[in-house]
């Protein structure tokens, strides 16, 4: 009989907990890909050290409206300055689709750069194989395009957002050096 009460219990906290989240108009945005599972190793094929292919990503749950997507990716395991700033991997927005195919953007997306001033996908790269470094892919679900230029900056793209993000997701992998050896 104790185990039905508390059985009870945890279901009416549960339901508490959804009516709540619903209350607040929590966005329950995930992101999916067929190159390899959120939290795992980056398989090399998408690296800088292999084919550096872009993976594919489908955005599931955005908000209905939303206009466009935008997705950063960074080493997160990096300082390149003294104020913390880390390395900025790819920078893509105004993406119109919830669906980014493998090695390409949906037409009409547009490239900002990465840390090396390219408008395009920089593979994960960490430079040591004894040591994983952890690659975040921020989504991004927007109310607006932002209107930028192909080539803006991490900088840019995040002050144009400001106001417009209507929903969040984030996908991790790990990746160390697996650079064939010569």
């Amino acid at each position: 009989m104790k185990k039905l009460a508390g059985i009870a219990l945890a279901l009416v906290a549960l339901v508490g907990t959804v009516q709540q989240v619903q209350a607040q108009n929590i966005v329950n945005m995930q992101i999916r890909s067929e190159a390899f599972p959120d939290g795992m190793v980056v398989p090399l094929r998408f690296t800088s050290h292999g084919d550096n292919v872009q993976p594919d990503f489908t955005i599931i749950g955005a908000p209905a409206e939303t206009v466009a997507y935008a997705i950063i990716m960074h080493d997160i395991e990096v300082a390149v300055d003294k104020n913390g700033t880390d390395v900025t991997h790819w920078v893509a927005y105004d993406i119109p689709s919830p669906q980014i195919p493998e090695g390409k953007l949906p037409a009409g997306s547009v490239y900002g750069k990465n840390i090396t001033g390219k408008a395009a996908y920089m593979g994960s790269g960490a430079p040591l194989p004894d040591r994983f470094h952890h690659y975040v892919w921020e989504f991004y679900a927007l109310n607006a395009k932002l209107g930028l230029p192909e080539g803006a900056t991490r900088a840019e793209v995040m002050k144009a957002m400001e106001g417009k993000i209507i929903g969040k997701a984030a996908y991790v992998g790990r990746y160390a050096n697996a650079k064939p050896k010569k």
